[in-house]
């Protein structure tokens, strides 16, 4: 091997081959969604395990009320179409952002945020009034799941819409850059399964336990 070959191995450019089909790590357009994608899926995660917990505490009321005492179906309801209406927003933003259209992508994010606000202030709204009615999450382990279950939700959807406002501003002061592209990437695949969560919420917590 000459000196020249030699000094060319020691740089990140001819790094070794792997036998893989390629030499070095992948890009970041690559590394970042699938590093966010684990994230998601742990994510996942923690919610299958706090969906356990509700589903074996459910009937825990200790004499207090209980989910067809507590649930308003129509108010849930406009809080539910509130949400899936933004993740539609969401996805319009991303093909705006793709095509690099300014205007199109603030406003379908303003607009997917206004939607999220909505959805929380709804959510705030129902805690509220739950607690001045004396259930609040220490009156029952069943109160203690639901409160844990939709609030650790609802905390994630608050992340989610301060992620939006950070997204707005930064396209707005560097444009349509790859790593600003691949950030608005990884906020969608977030509110998405945001939105997947909150379906499994709305029919496990409030459809089918509110069923007579």
């Amino acid at each position: 091997m000459t000196t020249e070959a030699a000094a060319v191995g020691l740089t990140h450019g001819g790094s070794e081959d792997t036998g893989l089909g390629h030499r070095g790590p992948e890009s970041k357009s690559i590394v970042v969604p699938y590093g966010f994608w684990l994230f998601v899926l742990s994510d996942m995660i923690l919610f299958s395990a706090l969906f356990a917990t509700y589903a074996s505490l459910v009937n825990a009321t200790d004499g207090g009320p209980t989910t067809n005492q507590l649930f308003d179906r129509r108010l849930v309801a406009i809080e539910t179409v509130a949400l899936l209406l933004s993740s539609f927003t969401c996805g319009l933003a991303m093909i705006a952002a793709r095509r690099k259209n300014m205007a199109w992508t603030q406003i379908w994010l303003l607009v997917t945020g206004v939607l999220g606000a909505i959805f929380l202030f709804i959510e705030v709204y129902e805690f509220t009034y739950m607690i001045g009615e004396g259930a609040g999450p220490q009156r029952s382990a069943f109160l203690s799941s639901f409160f844990t279950l939709v609030g650790c939700h609802g905390a994630h959807v608050t992340a989610g819409l301060l992620w939006i406002g950070t997204m707005m501003a930064q396209i707005w002061a560097k444009g349509f850059r790859e790593h600003i592209v691949r950030r608005l990437l990884c906020l969608s695949i977030f509110w998405h399964a945001l939105d997947i969560i909150w379906v499994a919420i709305f029919t496990i917590v409030y459809l089918i336990g509110t069923l007579p």
